[in-house]
C-alpha cells in the first residue's frame, strides 16, 4: 500500500496552538493531585498517632528521608517512561497510560491501611514516570524550530502546573489537616480523574504531536539493548562504568541496600548516556548533547535547594512559625494551616509567570544576553538568595521562640522568581538540544535530575536537626550562589557548544504546517 503525508495547520488561541491549552489543563489537574498529596505527606507522617486526625507518628528525620526517596523516584521513573514512549508507545499514549495509573494510585491512598499507603505511592511513581516527561515533550512538539514562542508556551504550561499546585495546597491542605489525611489523598485522586478526562476530550487538537515515530525513524537511534552491547566494545566507556559499578557495590556495603540500588541505577544511566553520545554521528549534535548534560547539573543543584519547600520549610512552618492572624477566617479560624504556605510558590508563579517570560523575550529581541544557560544560572542565584530570609527567620526564632510569617513569604517569592527563570526554560532548552530520536529519553533524564535534586533536598533536610536551621539555610545560600556564578563565568564557551541553537529565535506570524504520521491509502 502506498503512503501519503498528511499535513494540518494547528488552530491557535491567544497566539498559541490550542493543543497547548489541552496539555495545560491536563497537567494542571495532574499537578493538583501530586502537589496536593505532597503538601500533606510530610505533615501526615510526623503527626502523632494519638491525635484526632492521627498520622503515623514518624520522626522528622524519618519523614524527610521517605519524602526524599519518594520525590526522587517520582522523577527518576521518567527515564523508563521516556524510553518506553520513544520505542514502544509514543508520547501521547504514554501520557494516557500514566494518567490511568495515577488515578489508581491516588485512589488507593484514600484507604487507611499501610499496604495501601505504600502501594499508592508506588503507583504514583509509575504514573508520573509515564506522564511527566512525555507531556512536556509534546509541548515542545507544538512549536516549529526557531519559534521564540516556545519559551513562552512552556511558561504558560508552567502556569497550568502551578495553578493546580496553588489550588491543591489550599483545598487538599485544608481537607487533609482539618477533616482527615486520607480524605485529602482521595480528593487528589478525583482531580487526576478530571485531568484524564480533559486529555481524552482534547485529542483532536493533539493529532500532530506525540505520535510514535515510524520504524525507520526509531531504528535510526540505537536500541537500549544495542547501546549496552556496544558498551563492551568501548574501552573508555566500559572502564568508567566498571569504576562506577565498583563504587556502587561499596555503597551497598556502607550505606545499605537502598542507596546501593540507587547507585547501580545511576551507573546504568551514566553508561547509557555515554553510549548515546557515541551513537550520535554529528559533531554539532554531540556538542549540544554535552551542554544538555551539563545543564542537568544545574537542575540538580536548583531542585536540591528549592525542594526544601515540601520538606524542611514545611516542617519549619508547622513548628517554628507564628501562624496566628489578628482576625478570624471562615473554616480555619485565626491560624493559617502550615500546608497553605505551599501555595505561595504557585500563587507567585501565576502572578509573575508571564511577566518574567515577557521580560526575557523582550531582552532577547533587543539582542541582550538571554540564553537559556544564562537564565538558568541567574535563576539559581535568585532562588539561593531567598534562603537569606530563612536565616533571618531562624535567628528570630532563636531570639523569640517563633518567627514571623513574612520571612516565609519573602523566601517563597525569591524562590519563585528563580524558578521562573530556570525551570520552564530548562524544559524548553531540552527540546531544543535533544536528538529527536531520543527526545523523550532526554526529557526523562531531565526529570531524573530533578528527582536527584529532590533526594539531595531530603538528605540536606535530614541534617537540619543536627546542624541547625541557620547553618543549613546559610549553607544553601552560599553554595547555590557560588555554583551558579561559576556557570556564568563559563557562559561563552558553553554557548559556543550549542552552535547557535537559540541565535535565530524570532516571533513567527503563523505556525507552519505540521507533518503527521504516514497514513495508508
Amino acid at each position: 500500500m502506498a503512503t501519503r503525508d498528511v499535513r494540518v495547520k494547528q488552530k491557535e488561541l491567544f497566539g498559541h496552538p490550542v493543543g497547548l491549552y489541552i496539555l495545560f489543563f491536563t497537567e494542571m489537574w495532574e499537578r493538583f493531585s501530586y502537589y496536593g498529596m505532597r503538601a500533606i505527606l510530610v505533615l501526615y507522617l510526623v503527626s502523632a498517632t494519638t491525635e484526632g486526625n492521627a498520622g503515623l507518628g514518624w520522626t522528622q528525620a524519618e519523614a524527610l528521608a521517605l519524602y526524599g526517596w519518594y520525590t526522587m523516584l517520582v522523577y527518576v521513573a521518567s527515564i523508563p517512561g521516556g524510553i518506553l514512549a520513544d520505542k514502544l508507545f509514543g508520547q501521547k499514549r504514554a501520557v494516557l497510560i500514566g494518567g490511568i495509573v495515577l488515578v489508581a494510585g491516588h485512589g488507593i491512598l484514600a484507604v487507611e491501611q499501610m499496604w495501601a499507603f505504600y502501594t499508592g505511592l508506588a503507583l504514583i511513581i509509575i504514573g508520573v514516570g509515564f506522564l511527566k516527561p512525555n507531556i512536556s515533550t509534546m509541548v515542545g512538539g507544538l512549536y516549529k524550530e526557531g519559534d521564540i514562542r516556545r519559551d513562552k508556551g512552556f511558561t504558560i504550561f508552567y502556569i497550568g502546573i502551578n495553578l493546580g499546585a496553588f489550588l491543591s495546597s489550599l483545598i487538599v491542605g485544608y481537607v487533609g489537616e482539618s477533616i482527615g489525611w486520607h480524605y485529602g489523598f482521595g480528593l487528589a485522586g478525583i482531580a487526576m480523574a478530571l485531568g484524564l478526562i480533559v486529555y481524552l476530550l482534547g485529542q483532536k487538537h493533539l493529532t500532530n504531536v506525540g505520535n510514535l515515530l515510524s520504524k525507520v525513524e526509531r531504528d535510526e537511534g540505537a536500541s537500549l539493548g544495542s547501546l549496552f552491547q556496544d558498551l563492551f566494545k568501548s574501552p573508555v566507556q566500559l572502564t568508567i562504568s566498571m569504576i562506577l559499578l565498583g563504587a556502587s557495590l561499596v555503597g551497598f556495603y556502607y550505606m545499605g541496600i537502598a542507596y546501593g540500588l540507587l547507585f547501580i541505577f545511576l551507573t546504568l544511566v551514566i553508561s547509557m548516556m555515554m553510549m548515546v553520545y557515541k551513537d550520535l554521528t554529528s559533531e554539532v549534535m554531540k556538542d549540544r548533547y554535552v551542554v544538555m548534560l551539563l545543564s542537568f547539573i544545574l537542575v540538580i543543584v536548583f531542585w536540591g535547594a528549592f525542594e526544601q519547600a515540601g520538606g524542611l520549610m514545611n516542617i519549619y512552618a508547622l513548628d517554628n512559625t507564628n501562624r496566628s492572624l489578628p482576625f478570624s477566617l471562615p473554616l480555619i479560624g485565626n491560624e493559617v494551616p502550615a500546608s497553605w504556605f505551599q501555595s505561595l510558590n504557585a500563587m507567585f508563579i501565576i502572578i509573575f509567570g508571564l511577566v518574567v517570560a515577557n521580560f526575557w523575550a523582550r531582552r532577547k529581541l533587543k539582542s541582550k544576553e538571554a540564553s537559556s544557560i544564562f537564565k538558568m544560572a541567574t535563576g539559581v542565584i535568585i532562588m539561593g538568595l531567598g534562603f537569606i530570609f530563612m536565616v533571618f527567620a531562624a535567628l528570630q526564632f532563636e531570639a523569640n521562640g517563633s518567627s514571623a510569617m513574612y520571612w516565609l513569604v519573602l523566601a517563597y517569592l525569591f524562590h519563585t522568581i528563580g524558578e521562573l527563570c530556570s525551570s520552564p526554560v530548562a524544559l524548553s532548552f531540552i527540546t531544543k538540544l535533544a536528538p529527536v530520536r531520543y527526545a523523550s529519553l532526554m526529557m526523562g533524564v531531565y526529570f531524573a535530575a530533578t528527582g536527584l535534586g529532590n533526594k539531595v533536598a531530603g538528605i540536606v533536610g535530614e541534617f537540619a536537626s543536627e546542624a541547625g536551621d541557620i547553618a543549613i539555610f546559610s549553607g544553601i545560600t552560599i553554595f547555590t550562589v557560588a555554583f551558579a556564578t561559576i556557570v556564568l563565568i563559563m557562559l561563552k564557551p558553553l554557548k559556543r557548544l550549542t552552535h547557535g541553537v537559540e541565535d535565530n529565535e524570532r516571533e513567527l506570524a503563523e505556525q507552519e504546517e505540521y507533518e503527521l504520521a504516514d497514513v495508508k491509502n
